[in-house]
């Protein structure tokens, strides 16, 4: 039995410090050496103090500031075990409604956010959380839709903030994958900077 047993935990043992140890911090080092920024979390500093990383959204609700798409991040609620409340970009809680197309409660929510943006044609990322609840990049269109709310809060020309949205406009990485796309807190720091 020991004859069998031995080799197979040593297997285990030296897989583990070697799979679960070794490898891991080696990726790391490299990572810190190769991408010091991502492999820190590409945090954003202003004025020497850490304000948001550009890979995850935050909450913005001042009308003074673009808004980023709805979150579906929960966490439990204290008051009633068993149920969970909204936790808008709540990174320790990142997931997706799991709602389908298919369901009421999403076209109830959809028709909503809809309505408090004062219906009509909207853009779909303004009215639908992203998979993560944590997608830090708006639609070009829906940053278009919120420059006249921004510009009337701040008193600045929408031409002004219109430029300031194409200056932000991301095209889709290396030329052909995926979407434009505007980084609201980058957008929000910008838009702060505005003399």
């Amino acid at each position: 039995m020991t004859t069998i047993l031995r080799p197979a935990i040593s297997v285990v043992v030296l897989l583990t410090l070697l799979l679960g140890l070794a490898v891991p911090l080696a990726f790391t080092g490299v990572a810190g050496v190769a991408f010091p920024t991502q492999a820190g979390g590409s945090l954003v500093e202003r004025e020497g103090r850490v304000v948001g990383s550009a890979l995850l959204g935050q909450n913005f609700t001042s009308e003074r500031y673009f808004h980023p798409r709805p979150s579906a991040t929960t966490e439990p609620d204290p008051e009633n075990a068993g149920s969970t409340r909204a936790a808008p970009y709540n990174a320790a809680a990142s997931a997706a409604s799991q709602l389908g197309p298919t369901s009421e409660a999403l076209r109830g929510a959809v028709q909503e956010r809809v309505a408090a943006l004062g219906g009509g044609p909207v853009p779909a990322d303004a009215v639908t959380a992203s998979g993560s609840g944590l997608d830090p990049h708006i639609s070009p269109q829906n940053a278009a839709r919120q420059i006249g709310r921004v510009a009337r809060a701040r008193g600045v020309p929408e031409a002004r903030l219109a430029a300031l949205v194409a200056q932000h406009t991301e095209g889709p990485a290396l030329g052909l994958l995926g979407e434009p796309r505007v980084n609201v807190l980058a957008l929000n720091l910008a838009l702060d900077g505005l003399r």
